[in-house]
C-alpha cells in the first residue's frame, strides 16, 4: 500500500551516550579517588538517563479540529460537550476511540442514532489512505459526532476528555490493525495495541467514576489451535502473529485492570468484519478494486491444497454486538484508582459461526461485478495469516442476544454498491 511508509514509528527509547574508555596509561596516573569519582558519576549518568522517560514531540493538533484547520480550545470543549450529551437522561456517555475507522465509525453512528452521546477520538494516521478516514468523519459529524484528533498514547490530552466528560463507558476500537504489516513495523503494534490500551486503561480507572470498558480484542488470538468451531474456552498461547500476540497481551492486561483496580471490562473477539465503509487492506476490498481494473489477484491455499476460509462477519451484525456488550456491561466498583469490589469481565466471540473459502468469496464478487477475476493460487505464506476461522457464538447469543443475519453474498451486495458509489468520482458519494 502506498501510505504505510507515513505511519509514525514507535518512540525510541534514550540511548546513553558511550562510556569513555579509560587506556592503562591514562588510568595509572589518575589518583584512585579522582577515577572512583570519575567511575561513579558515569554510573549515576546513566542510571538517570535509563531512568527519564522517552521525550515526545508536542502534537500540533492536542486540542483538536474538525479536518485541516484549528479549532479554539473554548470552541472545542463546547463540541465535546454537545456530543457527549446524551438525548435523555437514561442514555449513555460514550468515548469511541478509533471513531474514524471501519467499525468505531459504523458503532458510532448506530449509539448517536439512539440516543446516547457519543465522543470520537482518533489520530487519522496513514496506516490506509485517511481520505477514507475524512470521509467518514464527515459523516459522524453531519450526525452531531464530534472527533477529538489525538492519539490515545497522548495521557495528557486523555486526561484532558476525562476532565471534561463523565464517561458512563469507553468503547476501545483504536488499534494498529493487519496481520502481515507487524512483520513490516512491529513497533507500531506495541506502541496502539499495548502502550495506548494501558494508558487508556490508566486514565480510566482514576477516573470518578469509572466507566465500563469494551474493547476490541481479536478471533487472531486463536492462533494455531485447531478445535474447531472457536470457543472462548479454548487455548489462546499460540499465537501465530505480532498482532495477535498484541491482542492476547490486551486480553490478559484488562484482566490485570479489572482485579486490580475493579474496571468492568469486556472484550470482543471480531471475526473478518466486512462492509460499506470497510478497510482498504482487507481482501473483499482490493479483491474487488483488483477485479474491476482486470489485476491478477493472488488467492492462498493451505498446505492441503484447500482454499483458506474465513468467518466472514457483516458489520451491521458486529454493531449489534458491540451495542449488546455495551448495554449489558456492569458498572465498574472502582473509584479514583481504588477498587471497592468484584467487577465484571467477559470475553465474546462476534463471529457468523459459517465459514467461507476465500474461493467463494471471489466467485461471488465475479457474480457481482460481473467480470471474471485473473487468479493466481498460491501456498499461504508463512507471514502470521491462518488457514481459517470459525466462531462459536453460543456465549454471545446467550448474554448479548447477538444473532448475526446477514450472508456472505447480501453482505457483498451492499458492499460494492457503497463501493462503485464511493469511487465512482460523482459529487454524490455514499451515505449511511
Amino acid at each position: 500500500m502506498s501510505h504505510l511508509d507515513n505511519i509514525p514509528s514507535t518512540p525510541g527509547k534514550h540511548k546513553p551516550d558511550k562510556a569513555f574508555r579509560f587506556h592503562s596509561s591514562a588510568a595509572s596516573s589518575l589518583s584512585k579517588l579522582t577515577l572512583y569519582s570519575t567511575l561513579f558519576l558515569s554510573v549515576l549518568l546513566i542510571f538517570l538517563l535509563l531512568l527519564s522517560p522517552p521525550s515526545s514531540p508536542p502534537s500540533p493538533r492536542r486540542h483538536l479540529s474538525t479536518g485541516s484547520h484549528h479549532t479554539p480550545l473554548s470552541l472545542s470543549h463546547k463540541l465535546i460537550r454537545k456530543s457527549a450529551r446524551p438525548r435523555s437522561t437514561t442514555g449513555h456517555t460514550v468515548l469511541v476511540t478509533g471513531a474514524a475507522g471501519f467499525v468505531g465509525t459504523h458503532v458510532s453512528l448506530a449509539l448517536k442514532r439512539r440516543g446516547d452521546g457519543v465522543l470520537g477520538l482518533d489520530n487519522f494516521n496513514h496506516y490506509y489512505d485517511p481520505t477514507l478516514k475524512r470521509a467518514r468523519q464527515k459523516i459522524l459529524e453531519k450526525a452531531g459526532v464530534f472527533i477529538v484528533e489525538g492519539d490515545i498514547n497522548d495521557k495528557g490530552l486523555l486526561q484532558q476528555l476525562f476532565d471534561a466528560v463523565l464517561f458512563t463507558h469507553v468503547m476501545h476500537l483504536a488499534a494498529q490493525a493487519g496481520v502481515r504489516y507487524a512483520m513490516q513495523n512491529p513497533g507500531s503494534y506495541v506502541h496502539s495495541n499495548i502502550a495506548g490500551f494501558v494508558n487508556l486503561l490508566e486514565v480510566s480507572k482514576s477516573a470518578n467514576p469509572q466507566p465500563a470498558i469494551i474493547w476490541a480484542s481479536s478471533s487472531s488470538v486463536y492462533g494455531l489451535n485447531s478445535k474447531v468451531p472457536f470457543s472462548e474456552k479454548d487455548r489462546t498461547d499460540q499465537p501465530a502473529s505480532l498482532y495477535a500476540a498484541t491482542k492476547k497481551a490486551g486480553e490478559e492486561i484488562a484482566h490485570t485492570y479489572n482485579h486490580i483496580y475493579g474496571l468492568s471490562i469486556t472484550g470482543l473477539r471480531f471475526f473478518t468484519v466486512y462492509g460499506p465503509w470497510g478497510r482498504p487492506d482487507m481482501a473483499y476490498f482490493f479483491f474487488t478494486k483488483d477485479i474491476m481494473k482486470g489485476k491478477t489477484i493472488t488467492v492462498y491455499e493451505s498446505p492441503d491444497k484447500g482454499s483458506v476460509a474465513r468467518d466472514f462477519t457483516y458489520i451491521d451484525d458486529i454493531v449489534k454486538g458491540c451495542l449488546g456488550a455495551l448495554d449489558t456491561a456492569k458498572k465498574s466498583t472502582g473509584s479514583g484508582g481504588k477498587k471497592r469490589g468484584p467487577a465484571q469481565l467477559r470475553i465474546f466471540n462476534l463471529g457468523n459461526t459459517s465459514p467461507v473459502p476465500v474461493s467463494r468469496l471471489v466467485s461471488i464478487l465475479e457474480k457481482i461485478l460481473k467480470v471474471k477475476a485473473k487468479k493466481k493460487v498460491v501456498p499461504l505464506p508463512r507471514n502470521g495469516d491462518v488457514e481459517f476461522t470459525h466462531a462459536n457464538i453460543t456465549l454471545a447469543m446467550t448474554e448479548l442476544g447477538y444473532n448475526p443475519t446477514t450472508d456472505l453474498e447480501a453482505g457483498l451486495k451492499k458492499f460494492v454498491r457503497w463501493y462503485l458509489s464511493f469511487y465512482s468520482g460523482s459529487k454524490k458519494k455514499s451515505s449511511w
